[in-house]
C-alpha cells in the first residue's frame, strides 16, 4: 500500500495491511530453484576465471582439476536427488573446491552416509581403473598422453582420498560426525574446533593461505550455531513446536516466530516492523527464509553398528588405495602468477 503525504506528494511504501483476520495466512515460500542454478553457474564461472589467473601457465591442469571437482560433487548431487532432496545445487569456491547442497525434512543416517561416500568413492574407483588400464599401455601410446592419463588417475585417487580425512568439513569429517558424534552437540562442537585448528595449521605449514578461509568459516559457523540454539530455545519456551515443515506451521505461530526474530535483532530483518498490526513487509521473503532455516530436521538413526562397521571398512580400504597401487604424488609443472 502507498501512503501519500498531502503536503509534498511524496509516496512511501508501508506494506500491505491485512484487516480481515487476526492472524493473516503465512506467505507462500518462493520458488528458489531458478535462483539456485543461477548461483551455481555464476560460482562456476568465477571459479574458472580465478583458476585461470593462477593456472594460466597450465590450463590443462585447471581443466582436469575442475573436471575432478565436478565429478566428485555430481556423486553427492545424484545421491541427494535419489533420496528426494530439494533445492539442489552445486556451488564452487575458487581455488578451494565445491560443495553440493540440498534440503530435506527427514534426514536418515544411512542415506546421509551414502550421500557422503557417493562423492569420493566413484572418483577413487575411476582413478584406480584408469591407472591400471593405462599402466599396461605405456608402449602403445605417446609418452605425453601416458603421463597425462596417469597423472589424471593419480589426481582422482589422491584428491578423493584426501577428502576422506576425518576433518570437518571434508567428507571424512562429516562421515565421522554422522556416525558417532551427531547425537552430542558438545562433542560435535569440540570436533569442529579441533578440525578448524588442524586445517589452519595445515594451511600455514604449506603456505597456502587461501585455505584459511575454511577454518575461519567453521569458527564463524560455530558461533552462529550457538546463537541459533539460544534462539530456538527462546521460541520453544513460548510453546511453539519447531519440529515441523514450513507448510505445517499454523499462521499464529508464523507471526509469533516473526516477532521473536525481529526482537532478536536479526540483521536480515532490521528494517521490518513487528506485529500488530499484521502487515506483510516489502521484504517478507526474508522472514520466510529465516523461519525456514529455524525449523529443525528430524534425524533418523537408522544405521546399525554392523552398518557402521561396514562403512568404516570401506573408509579404510579407500584410504589404503594409493598404497596398494604404489602411487607417487602426481607432479605437474605450472607457474602461479
Amino acid at each position: 500500500m502507498l501512503n501519500t503525504d498531502p503536503e509534498n506528494g511524496n509516496k512511501e511504501e508501508v506494506g500491505t495491511p491485512v484487516l480481515a483476520l487476526p492472524y493473516p495466512p503465512k506467505p507462500e515460500p518462493e520458488n528458489k530453484k531458478g535462483n539456485i542454478w543461477i548461483r551455481s553457474i555464476s560460482s562456476l564461472a568465477l571459479y574458472l576465471v580465478i583458476g585461470y589467473y593462477f593456472f594460466s601457465a597450465n590450463w590443462a591442469l585447471l581443466l582436469i582439476l575442475t573436471a575432478i571437482v565436478v565429478f566428485h560433487e555430481l556423486g553427492h548431487f545424484l545421491a541427494m536427488k535419489m533420496y528426494h532432496y530439494k533445492e539442489l545445487g552445486i556451488f564452487f569456491i575458487p581455488l578451494l573446491g565445491a560443495y553440493a547442497s540440498g534440503t530435506k525434512r527427514e534426514v536418515s543416517q544411512r542415506q546421509s552416509t551414502i550421500i557422503l561416500l557417493a562423492g569420493p568413492l566413484p572418483g577413487i574407483l575411476v582413478g584406480t581403473v584408469l591407472y591400471l588400464v593405462t599402466k599396461g599401455k605405456s608402449g602403445d601410446i605417446s609418452f605425453q598422453t601416458f603421463t597425462l592419463l596417469q597423472s589424471t588417475a593419480a589426481l582422482l585417487i589422491f584428491l578423493n582420498v584426501l577428502n576422506l580425512l576425518p576433518i570437518y568439513p571434508l567428507d571424512g569429517g562429516q562421515l565421522l560426525n554422522k556416525l558417532f558424534l551427531d547425537e552430542s552437540k558438545i562433542v560435535g562442537k569440540v570436533f569442529v574446533v579441533l578440525s578448524a585448528l588442524a586445517l589452519g595449521y595445515f594451511a600455514i605449514s604449506i603456505h597456502f593461505y587461501p585455505l584459511l578461509v575454511f577454518p575461519l568459516m567453521m569458527l564463524f559457523r560455530l558461533r552462529t550455531d550457538t546463537k541459533f540454539d539460544e534462539l530456538t530455545t527462546k521460541i520453544e519456551e513460548k510453546g511453539i513446536n519447531l519440529e515441523k515443515s514450513y507448510e505445517e506451521i499454523p499462521d499464529e505461530d508464523y507471526w509469533k516466530i516473526r516477532n521473536i526474530l525481529i526482537e532478536d535483532n536479526q540483521s536480515s530483518l532490521k528494517n521490518i516492523n513487528p506485529s500488530p498490526p499484521y502487515e506483510y513487509s516489502a521484504h517478507e521473503d526474508r522472514v520466510v527464509t529465516a523461519i525456514e532455516n529455524l525449523l529443525q530436521r528430524t534425524i533418523v538413526q537408522d544405521l546399525s553398528w554392523m552398518g557402521k562397521l561396514v562403512v568404516i571398512l570401506v573408509w579404510v580400504v579407500s584410504f589404503a588405495t594409493p598404497f596398494f597401487l604404489h602411487l607417487d604424488l602426481p607432479f605437474f609443472h605450472y607457474q602461479a602468477r
